[in-house]
């Protein structure tokens, strides 16, 4: 879908896409190259591997640990170098970890790799220039509901040593899902074992104490239902915690995370955003 969908926002790019580049390949090749770290292992495991993104000269900089999203049976930290180098070049420390996909793992796997991440991060970004105590979570789909669980349902960071999600500075979701039960699909069923089971949701663990959150999705989403982002919006706000939701016009899933490519931040604000959730300057 993700190769389907940037194929088309990328016809204008045709030397790049004949030369047998996939288009987030092409993505990647435009994009700044601020990478200063390749595969570093974060825990035991093949899968259990980040990349490190930074900005020139950075310090004291802030931190993004970046989701990414997949259905949570497929995705490679290095499809989103696009992603690590937008934000690098903004100023922003960026830490890409890979986790374990299903069919070699289920709920809640992808979980802990996602918390042992974090605290990998919070432990070593002030070597790339980064400071922890400026630390934000960034997701889209699948990775949105991960950085959400993280930041919502505490035994996950407590389970990987590391500071509670009290301690993020913030939390953006791009096209999560958040509230999707019951399950009908037979590998979400095998996936989150079961299809009905609220502890798997994050709306169930909202309790107004939860870090902000910036929760974004296009209208025109058919992949994970703009709902989604609305309802926990909603449950945020009603209990006292803090919640903004952009609702981007004509807008679908891809779109939200490919916007983070200079070729096509002309689909959605998302970059942009983010930037200002984090108190960055914008162009």
């Amino acid at each position: 879908m993700l190769r389907r969908r940037l194929t088309a926002a990328l016809a204008g790019l045709p030397a790049l896409l004949a030369g047998g580049c996939s288009p987030a390949a092409v993505l990647n090749t435009l994009a700044p190259d601020r990478l200063v770290a390749d595969g570093v292992p974060y825990a035991p495991g093949k899968r259990h591997r980040l990349d490190a993104y930074a900005p020139r000269d950075a310090s004291g900089a802030p931190v993004v640990v970046f989701l990414y999203g997949g259905n949570w049976d497929s995705g490679a930290r290095q499809m989103y170098r696009f992603v690590g180098g937008a934000l690098a070049s903004h100023g922003v420390v960026t830490i890409i970890p890979d986790y374990r996909l299903y069919p070699a793992a289920r709920y809640p796997a992808f979980l802990q790799d996602c918390a042992a991440a974090v605290a990998w991060a919070r432990s070593n970004a002030g070597h790339f220039g980064g400071d922890p105590a400026r630390m934000f979570l960034l997701g889209h789909s699948a990775g949105a509901y991960n950085a959400a669980m993280l930041a919502l349902d505490p035994q996950w960071l407590a389970a990987a040593g590391t500071e509670p999600a009290s301690h993020l500075a913030g939390v953006i979701g791009l096209s999560g899902p958040y509230d999707f039960l019951p399950l009908t699909d037979p590998e979400l069923i095998a996936i989150f074992g079961g299809a009905n089971r609220p502890e798997t949701q994050p709306v169930s663990y909202v309790d107004g104490r939860n870090p902000p959150m910036l929760l974004a999705t296009g209208d025109a989403d058919t992949t994970v239902r703009p709902r989604n982002s609305v309802r926990l919006s909603e449950r945020i706000c009603a209990s006292g915690g803090v919640a903004f939701l952009r609702l981007y016009p004509g807008i679908g899933h891809v779109e939200t995370i490919g916007a983070f490519a200079s070729p096509l931040r002309f689909l959605a604000p998302t970059l942009r955003d983010t930037l200002a959730f984090m108190g960055l300057p914008i162009w």
